[in-house]
C-alpha cells in the first residue's frame, strides 16, 4: 500500500484516463439495477471512495499546486461525467438538479489538495491534516454498518471498505511515530465507537404502510401484526394530521414475510410484503 500512496509516477494522461474510466463506472453503477442497494452502488452516493481516490492523488504529486489542479481536474471530469452520461442514456435531468452540490466539492479540490500535499512532510501535524478526512470516512462507515445489520449482506463491502482505510492511510502516509501512532489510535477509537453504537442502537426503519380508507378499511378495533416478529413490529395509530387511521412499521431487519390485518370478528386479511433499507412493497395475498 506505500507504493500506492507516494511511489506511483501519475501525469496527466494519467489522470485524465482516471477520471474518465472511474466516472463512467461510476454512472453505470448507478443506472444497473441488479447494483441498487448493494456496494457497488454506493460510491455514487456518499464520500469514502472519492476520500481514497483524492489521497491517492495527493500522496503521489510533485508539488502542493500539482496536488491542488490534479485533484481539481480529476473531480472536475469525474463527477459531471456521472450525471451527462446518466442524463443522455436515461433522458434524466440529473447533471442541472445535482451537479450544483457537488461543483462546490470539486472548488474545494484546490485547496484541500494544496494542504493535503504537506501529509508528504511526514510532519507530526500531518496527523491534523489527515483527521478530517478520517473522521469523514468513519461516518460512511457507521452509516454503512447501520445497513449492512439491517440487511446483511448489502453493503458489507463497503463497510470493510472503510474500515480497512481507515487503518492503512496513517500505516501508508506517514513515517512519523508521532503521526503513525496518533492516527491508528483515532481510526481504532472511529472503529470501536461505531461498531458499540450501531450494536447498541440497532437499526430500524419507521414508517407507515397502510392508510384506512379505499381498499383497506379498519380502527382501532383491528389487530395488525407480522407473522415473522424478528422483521419488526406494526401498530394501529390514529394520525392527527390526515384525521385518520394508519398503520405504522418499525422493521428491524430487511427481508420477505407476511402481515395480517384482523378485523374484531375474527376476518383475516393476509398481505405480502417485502422489506428493504428504506423502502418496502405490500400486495395482498390471494388465494
Amino acid at each position: 500500500m506505500k507504493k500506492i500512496f507516494g511511489e506511483i509516477n501519475l501525469t496527466w494522461p494519467k489522470i485524465i484516463i482516471m477520471a474518465i474510466v472511474i466516472g463512467t463506472y461510476t454512472a453505470i453503477m448507478a443506472m444497473l439495477p441488479i447494483a441498487k442497494d448493494t456496494s457497488f452502488h454506493d460510491l455514487t452516493v456518499t464520500f469514502e471512495v472519492w476520500i481514497f481516490l483524492g489521497i491517492f492523488i495527493i500522496m503521489n504529486s510533485k508539488s502542493a499546486k500539482d496536488s491542488a489542479l490534479k485533484c481539481f481536474i480529476f473531480f472536475l471530469i469525474s463527477q459531471p461525467l456521472v450525471y451527462l452520461i446518466q442524463d443522455i442514456v436515461n433522458g434524466s435531468i440529473l447533471f442541472k438538479t445535482y451537479y450544483k452540490y457537488w461543483f462546490m466539492w470539486t472548488i474545494g479540490c484546490l485547496p484541500m489538495g494544496f494542504i493535503g500535499y504537506y501529509m508528504k512532510k511526514d510532519k507530526w501535524w500531518g496527523l491534523f491534516i489527515l483527521a478530517p478526512m478520517l473522521l469523514l470516512t468513519g461516518e460512511e462507515c457507521a452509516k454503512y454498518l447501520s445497513d449492512t445489520i439491517f440487511s446483511f449482506p448489502r453493503h458489507l463491502l463497503t463497510t470493510i471498505f472503510c474500515i480497512c482505510v481507515l487503518i492503512i492511510y496513517p500505516l501508508s502516509i506517514f513515517k512519523n511515530k508521532f503521526a503513525k501512532i496518533g492516527g491508528l489510535i483515532t481510526s481504532g477509537i472511529l472503529i470501536v465507537l461505531i461498531a458499540i453504537l450501531c450494536i447498541m442502537n440497532p437499526p430500524t426503519y419507521s414508517t407507515d404502510i397502510l392508510v384506512n380508507g379505499g381498499k383497506y378499511n379498519f380502527d382501532d378495533s383491528y389487530n395488525v401484526y407480522l407473522v415473522d416478529k424478528k422483521y419488526g413490529d406494526l401498530s394501529i395509530r390514529y394520525e392527527e394530521a390526515i384525521e385518520d387511521w394508519i398503520i405504522h412499521a418499525e422493521f428491524k431487519k430487511s427481508g420477505k414475510t407476511e402481515f395480517v390485518l384482523e378485523s374484531s370478528n375474527g376476518i383475516k386479511t393476509i398481505f405480502d410484503i417485502t422489506i428493504r433499507r428504506n423502502t418496502y412493497n405490500i400486495k395482498k395475498k390471494t388465494n
